[in-house]
């Protein structure tokens, strides 16, 4: 029997857990952990800190940001992965430079390699799901989403992301596809400002939504973006109704809602950090996620601890990883792993130095 999770994720300051976090975790509205690039020294301390979450309530699910490229949390210890752009030009044989292979012996088959070996080396630390992939198409250039995404049409994100997903399920991990419904048609910064994608809901059908159409039954999770986009709904996509209701309605996701951080200055405008955490929750959100702010997540959850339909969350609790975990020893003994680490790093190499500074301390 699947255990019900509380309706909240929080973040933890340091290496270890400080006494004032265990208590937290303990809290019965609190049904997650986020780990963050200051959580992360290397694989066996990150397992070490996963360890002691779990022996304050096992069932707690532990995420990470371990995208590639600009969004990768641990960086010692496990595979440098590149941006993900940079993954699916190989893939799709328009640039495969650097990655160890030419165009002929690439293919999708890389992606999938991509995605089980992230979702192998993320179990080995302790980890349940990593937030990805982004399934945002970048329309604009923009400097949040940018080469994060896998490309710049519905066909090229669908293509590879599928590849990248089946590689996750694989692996055993559930796939999180971000931000829905697109964040990559506006050059703005939600973790900075309120943000407004005015295209009308035409446009986002025919294009950014696509993704999220096309694999919404391959999901365990999605998390919808802090954008309005006034053409639909005046509110930020995280706390509508509307949005939400698209996604389960027509599209059939059956999967875990997360909200993005409720600290973000685009959901701060929503008002005070329960109020925000209940009009996710009321919206469709399975759970929030609320980070960096201590006072403010003692006063989410004492707003939702005695709430028992919020505290009873399954599909969340479904996100598990549920097998064996394997080691970062036993990997490198896998033929398919040795292969896999070395394309990736060599194409990590051979990308620019970053341009933007992604937040290490922020959900993405």
């Amino acid at each position: 029997m699947t255990q019900p999770l509380g309706s909240v994720m929080l973040d933890v300051e340091g290496h270890t857990l400080t006494s004032d976090e265990r208590e937290l975790l303990a809290r019965p509205a609190v049904g997650g952990v986020i780990l963050f690039a200051r959580n992360c020294v290397s694989p066996e301390q990150v397992l070490a800190l996963c360890g002691e979450i779990r022996r304050v309530n096992p069932h707690l699910l532990i995420a990470i940001d371990q995208e590639g490229g600009r969004v990768q949390r641990l960086r010692e210890g496990v595979t440098r992965l590149p941006p993900m752009r940079a993954l699916a030009h190989c893939c799709l044989g328009r640039d495969c430079d650097g990655c160890g292979d030419d165009a002929q012996s690439s293919g999708l088959g890389f992606a999938r390699d991509a995605g089980w070996l992230l979702g192998m080396e993320m179990a080995a630390i302790g980890c349940d799901i990593t937030f990805a992939p982004v399934l945002d198409i970048d329309v604009a250039g923009s400097t949040i989403i940018g080469d994060r995404s896998f490309g710049t049409t519905p066909e090229d994100v669908i293509a590879v992301g599928t590849a990248f997903i089946e590689g996750l399920r694989e692996a055993g991990m559930a796939a999180v596809g971000k931000h829905y419904p697109g964040h990559g048609g506006i050059a703005a910064d939600t973790h900075r400002e309120r943000v407004i994608d005015p295209r009308p809901f035409r446009e986002l059908r025919e294009h950014d939504l696509k993704p999220f159409a096309a694999l919404a039954d391959r999901l365990g999770g999605v998390m919808p973006a802090h954008v309005i986009y006034p053409d639909f709904d005046a509110r930020p996509a995280g706390f509508s109704p509307s949005w939400l209701g698209l996604l389960r309605e027509e599209f059939g996701f059956k999967g875990a809602i997360f909200s993005d951080d409720l600290g973000m200055a685009a959901a701060v405008a929503e008002g005070e950090p329960e109020v925000r955490a209940r009009l996710a929750l009321d919206a469709g959100c399975d759970m929030a996620l609320v980070c960096n702010d201590p006072a403010a997540a003692r006063a989410v959850l004492d707003s939702l601890d005695g709430d028992e339909q919020r505290n009873a969350g399954k599909r969340q609790a479904r996100l598990r990883y549920g097998r064996a975990r394997p080691t970062l020893e036993g990997l490198a003994g896998l033929s398919r792993w040795r292969r896999t680490h070395a394309r990736l790093e060599a194409l990590a190499a051979s990308q620019p130095l970053e341009q933007v500074a992604m937040p290490s301390g922020l959900a993405e």
